[in-house]
């Protein structure tokens, strides 16, 4: 028998084993200061594209007068205990009832983190006998709540709705055999690409298919549809969404996040998720600090108009300049380029130090060998000023790659 940590100190991982050269710089950054779209990066000041606060709530300072009065008030300890036991109160319950308003749906229930939360649902909605049918490029959470599950499941190529109908063909002759029911699984946007999820043309599946839609719309709330209520409402089909998912960790600048469907599920929900029975309330400062946001959402429309004047610009003014952004339909703004993960680091690092931008970069293993995607996230904070000068610096890190500086200089990095 083997000491358990032998594999561990051998096998860091796909990530691991470039911690040392990338740990508090290109993984564990400190940006410091407040959120906004500029802050202070290694000692400069950067144009911060990493940030989810979409919506410029997270330094809004109505937002951080509520933040501040509920913690004098409360503590960041109340309510104490689970919301089974002692962790309940009003203000939870009007948070429901706002979001399930809000998004169009029966009830609501709270969870105290988005992935948690997530990962728990999908555990209490299924059982042995049920067939799961997600996309493939499902957010972790997601992948991580299917693996709880003990019946089979099934992926479908993403937003290839002639491969989810292949797949729901045979979860159905399964579902037959086991007595079991289907759930489906998609997501409002997919936060890597910014592509909405084809939740229209699923939905219209159910004329042949019987299945339940559960729906994770973490980057479209707030986002999307009308006063930000979401893809759902965006693509006209919140009807058939049975399961619908939001986080506060995005457009409402907070952490938190909830359910909503018809009353006799999020009913079961609250008697069936582990993570919520088990784990403590979500903190009274938290609560009255989402009331306030949502009510921002719901009544300052110009919020979410700022959002994508700045989207629009630099999308469009990075598709004038030749760059390949995908088939983006949202937000998010995935810039994508050729090159391996050493080129990546010094590309990166030009980038910060340099051109003082400051972007989120993904390589392998989440996407293929040999790319690189760096992912910008516009918010109504964000200035036309912030995305002429990010385009120009996009321009010249761009002519450098391809001259092929970047190569020599990150096999230099890798051999020192």
């Amino acid at each position: 028998m083997r000491d358990l940590f032998d594999r561990i100190k051998k096998d860091k991982g796909p990530l691991g084993k470039w911690a040392k050269q990338a740990e508090g710089y290109y993984v564990f950054p400190k940006l410091e200061g407040p959120i906004s779209n500029r802050m202070k990066f290694n000692g400069k000041e950067v144009i911060t594209w990493s940030i989810n606060d979409y919506l410029g709530l997270a330094n809004n300072p109505e937002v951080i007068k509520t933040d501040g009065e509920a913690a004098l008030e409360h503590g960041m300890a109340y309510p104490m205990g689970a919301r089974m036991m002692s962790g309940h109160t009003k203000y939870h319950e009007q948070l429901e009832k706002e979001c399930a308003e809000f998004v169009e749906k029966e009830a609501a229930y709270l969870v105290n983190f988005g992935y948690q939360g997530m990962v728990s649902a999908i555990d209490a909605l299924v059982s042995k006998n049920d067939v799961i049918v997600y996309d493939m490029d499902s957010h972790a959470c997601i992948i991580d709540g299917v693996r709880l599950h003990h019946g089979k499941r099934f992926t479908f190529k993403h937003n290839d709705i002639e491969s989810l109908e292949l797949n729901l063909k045979r979860a159905t002759k399964i579902a037959n055999e086991t007595g079991g029911g289907i759930l489906v699984i998609s997501e409002g946007v997919f936060g890597m690409r910014g592509e909405q999820g084809k939740l229209k043309e699923i939905a219209a599946l159910k004329e042949n298919y019987n299945f339940r839609l559960l729906v994770d719309d973490a980057h479209g709330f707030g986002t999307l549809g009308k006063n930000g209520k979401g893809t759902g409402v965006e693509q006209g089909v919140q009807d058939e969404i049975d399961v619908y998912f939001a986080t506060f960790a995005k457009s409402m600048a907070g952490f938190g996040a909830f359910f909503a469907a018809d009353k006799d599920i999020i009913q079961y929900l609250q008697y069936n998720m582990r993570s919520q029975m088990f784990a403590k309330s979500l903190p009274m400062a938290m609560v009255k600090g989402a009331l306030k946001r949502l009510d921002m959402i719901r009544t300052m429309p110009e919020l979410k108009d700022n959002l994508w004047k700045i989207t629009n610009a630099l999308q469009n003014g990075l598709k004038e300049n030749g760059f390949n952004i995908g088939n983006t339909n949202t937000c998010v703004t995935p810039v994508f380029l050729e090159g391996d993960v050493p080129e990546a680091m010094a590309l990166v690092h030009d980038l910060r130090e340099n051109y003082h931008v400051f972007c989120s970069i993904v390589i392998y293993p989440v996407i293929p060998k040999g790319m690189m995607i760096l992912r910008l996230i516009p918010t109504a904070s964000h200035t036309l000023k912030d995305v002429e000068e990010s385009i120009e610096a996009f321009k010249a890190i761009r002519t450098k790659l391809e001259s092929g500086i970047y190569a020599r200089i990150g096999k230099a990095m890798i051999e020192k």
